[in-house]
């Protein structure tokens, strides 16, 4: 090992490491727990599903942090340590690569041709519905929620919503006629449309969870992470999980990776590796100004990228219109010298000069 200076470590490895992820995951006993008490739903059966595929000759393969097919949904769970400005893109690729994968597996059906002739396609009714979470760890979306889920709805409800004119004058009677409307298009069900609905990509924001502190079915599983991210190193501090059985079970499986010494220089990389990340991230600021008021707050690359062109766009804004009003203030300036001096001699452009300020205004405003 180098000479450089050791990380603390904590009395369990990291569950926010893609690593441990894995490890304590694997287990399905505990993954259907955590499903179960995230979504609020009761899972009857949960299996294993291949955790990478490939989808076309040229691409490289696809790897999940973690695959599994609950009841009729196929599900996967990615983990997100530190901030990277491509993930809504990039998540959503995984979500349709996730329903993707299960064309490998579609049974096919025969339809009958004429003159005794079939032909076989796959069965796209036997499609199941995918849902994506995505566990953030660091990144909060500008959200204050524990979690944001996202489901293909019909344009109509969000044309409804955003329809300044609906709300701004509210008549009930319209907005229940609106709404009775699309509550018709929702509930549809012909040719299965419905099943777009039945699809979620989730966003889980474990910076909001732990801070909100509602204490739902899912907040144990983000204290604990956040206990083993901060390495704390008291064992009290994880007493209190030793009581659920599914919670005790990651516990003891977090302890026993920490006690191999490749595992303790993995993680000690690792955390290095991630504190530099942050320390650039930091480093990262601008500011915003609004009524002359300036705002200071850190922003990640990307958004810090995007003020700095909003920034660039209202300062050439500003100059075009200073522009245009130092050209205004020379043409009037030569209208008025057009209209009191042109054509006078000295002694009367004198006397014109003579006139207070606010007769000249009155006769400008004549003219």
């Amino acid at each position: 090992m180098s000479n450089k200076k050791k990380k603390k470590l904590g009395y369990l490895a990291p569950l926010n490491y893609d690593r441990y992820f894995k490890k304590v995951f694997s287990d399905l006993k505990i993954a259907k727990r955590f499903l179960e008490d995230f979504l609020d739903v009761t899972i009857q059966e949960i299996e294993l599903a291949k955790d990478e595929g490939r989808i076309t000759d040229d691409a490289r393969y696809v790897q999940f942090d973690f695959r599994c097919k609950i009841d009729d949904n196929f599900v996967i769970i990615e983990m997100q340590q530190w901030y990277k400005p491509d993930i809504v893109q990039r998540f959503y690729l995984y979500n349709t690569l996730n329903t993707a994968l299960q064309l490998e597996d579609l049974p096919h059906k025969l339809i009958e041709l004429p003159n005794n002739q079939v032909k076989e396609f796959k069965d796209y009714r036997r499609l199941l519905p995918t849902i994506t979470l995505i566990w953030l760890v660091d990144d909060d979306l500008h959200l204050k929620k524990d979690y944001i889920s996202f489901v293909p709805s019909p344009e109509d409800l969000l044309t409804f919503i955003r329809d300044v004119n609906i709300w701004r004058k509210p008549n009930l009677d319209k907005i229940i006629d609106e709404r009775e409307k699309l509550l018709s298009i929702i509930n549809n069900k012909t040719k299965d449309i419905d099943f777009l609905q039945k699809n979620r990509l989730i966003f889980a924001l474990q910076k909001n969870i732990v801070k909100n502190k509602k204490y739902e079915k899912y907040y144990a599983w983000f204290e604990l992470a956040q206990k083993t991210l901060r390495m704390v190193s008291d064992k009290l501090e994880f007493a209190v999980y030793e009581k659920d059985e599914i919670l005790s079970e990651v516990v003891r499986r977090l302890k026993k990776q920490i006690e191999k010494p490749e595992d303790i220089k993995y993680i000690e990389d690792r955390t290095e590796h991630l504190e530099k990340i942050k320390r650039h991230e930091d480093g990262i600021k601008h500011y915003a100004f609004k009524d002359g008021k300036q705002l200071g707050r850190e922003e990640g690359i990307e958004q810090g990228i995007e003020q700095g062109i909003e920034q660039e766009k209202e300062n050439s804004k500003k100059i075009i219109e200073q522009a245009k009003a130092e050209k205004l203030e020379v043409e009037l300036e030569k209208k008025i010298y057009k209209l009191l001096f042109q054509g006078k001699n000295q002694k009367e452009i004198s006397k014109i000069l003579e006139i207070s300020e606010n007769y000249i205004q009155n006769i400008l405003k004549a003219n």
